[in-house]
């Protein structure tokens, strides 16, 4: 896969997820826009130095302006990897509004905002979206005991295959992956009892979306792709 001057927008590039995404966005040569919330995640990010990556603040993803402000250097845009979001957990009768408007803010409206975005800066010359869902996305009975968060990213998933008709004649190809639980120092921590060999590998995941968003890919569209490793 070539990438060679191609311009990638990616949200939640600091992250897990984001560092093996950049990382293998480098790799094949692509300018990478990478939004942080905090100024300690933009200090620790291995490619912080790196001639490829432009750091950008972004305060909130659900922010049409700030959203605005980090396309606005992004043009002309290959690809756009959203994979900025947020989790919460608990029962139906134990969550509250606010963290369901919360989930709803950091998960969906974030991810319409930015894919709105990158169409505007696409500007018809065609090109590649990567929205993140995830398993109970797909799988609604997975959503038990976090059903805010299962509610937020299948409606993640449904903008995906709306878009993803919509946008096709322009040709620009629209997707998401579904990880199941991924392999992450957080996720070890949180988990430490669990088999995590039985987790998606936090590389292989960041390579299904780097096929995605490549111009290698010339066919798959309105796809959710399962990324759930052994488990």
């Amino acid at each position: 896969m070539d990438f060679s001057g191609r311009n990638v927008v990616v949200t939640g590039g600091t992250g897990a997820l984001g560092g093996a995404v950049v990382g293998a966005l480098i790799a094949v040569g692509a300018n990478c826009r990478v939004s942080f919330l905090h100024n300690e995640e933009a200090q620790r990010f291995p490619f912080c130095d790196h001639k490829q990556v432009n750091l950008v603040a972004v305060s909130d993803l659900a922010d049409e302006a700030a959203v605005g402000a980090l396309f606005a250097g992004a043009a002309p845009l290959w690809a756009s990897i959203h994979i900025a979001g947020g989790f919460a957990g608990g029962k139906v009768a134990d969550t509250t509004k606010a963290t369901l408007v919360d989930q709803l803010n950091s998960n969906l409206i974030s991810c319409f905002l930015c894919c709105r975005a990158a169409v505007k800066a696409m500007g018809g010359g065609g090109g590649r979206i990567v929205n993140v869902a995830a398993r109970p996305a797909l799988e609604w009975r997975e959503g038990h005991g976090k059903a805010a968060y299962a509610a937020s990213k299948a409606g993640v998933a449904a903008l995906t295959v709306a878009l993803a008709e919509e946008v096709v004649k322009d040709g620009i190809l629209v997707n998401a992956v579904a990880p199941s639980t991924m392999d992450t120092p957080a996720n070890r921590k949180a988990m430490p009892t669990a088999d995590h060999t039985a987790w998606a590998n936090l590389n292989n995941v960041a390579s299904t979306i780097l096929f995605l968003a490549s111009p290698d890919n010339q066919v798959t569209r309105g796809g959710i792709v399962p990324v759930y490793g052994k488990s």
